[in-house]
């Protein structure tokens, strides 16, 4: 069983914390997903019940907040994801997107690449994408390792800011000289998982 964390002096929980959680939390959904029988089906409803309504106080909370604070609750990285996961955010999807990129962007620089906004076309996010010059023949791994990996990070981090989103693309980059870095794991991309996301690749 995942640690659950802690709680701190106040009550309120620290970031690492939040992502153990929603970690367990999917193992839990996922484990009741594969169990029969008529409590799981209960159990079940009565997690979307209590979901319906903490969507709905968000949303009553949004309607008394002026534009100020609007953007400060959307700022911020959990009430993002929860304000996202009720189709409650008050931003539009191609600004949600961006901003997603940009917390993706410093890993993405870290290992030689890019990664810049180019708007949207339709529901297809566009971005720059370049995986960084070459390393030479001890560098190990094939060509597309790092490449993939970056692709499909973005991918994730888009799709999962804006749903409304069906896929992302790439702009070509001409200072991307495509050659072959070290292998980066996926997860040492990503901050937190965010569940499964939408259908789409970054070709």
């Amino acid at each position: 069983m995942a640690d659950a964390g802690h709680v701190s002096p106040t009550g309120r929980l620290r970031d690492p914390d939040v992502e153990v959680r929603l970690a367990r939390i999917d193992e839990l959904l996922a484990g009741l997903d594969c169990a029969p029988g008529p409590t799981v089906r209960l159990a079940v409803e009565a997690v979307r019940l209590l979901t319906e309504v903490y969507g709905e106080a968000l949303a009553r909370v949004l309607e008394r907040a002026d534009d100020a604070l609007a953007r400060q609750l959307a700022e911020d990285e959990l009430l993002e994801h929860l304000l996202v996961l009720h189709g409650i955010h008050p931003e539009p999807a191609e600004r949600r997107a961006a901003r997603a990129l940009e917390r993706l962007r410093p890993a993405v620089q870290e290992r030689g690449g890019d990664v810049e906004w180019a708007g949207v076309d339709g529901s297809v996010a566009r971005v720059r994408l370049s995986t960084g010059g070459g390393c030479g023949s001890g560098c190990g791994g094939g060509s597309g390792d790092v490449g993939g990996a970056v692709r499909e990070a973005v991918r994730q981090a888009v799709l999962a800011a804006a749903p409304e989103l069906t896929a992302v693309e790439s702009v070509a980059d001409p200072s991307d000289r495509r050659a072959a870095p070290a292998f980066v794991p996926l997860d040492a991309l990503l901050r937190r998982p965010t569940g499964a996301a939408p259908a789409g690749e970054v070709r």
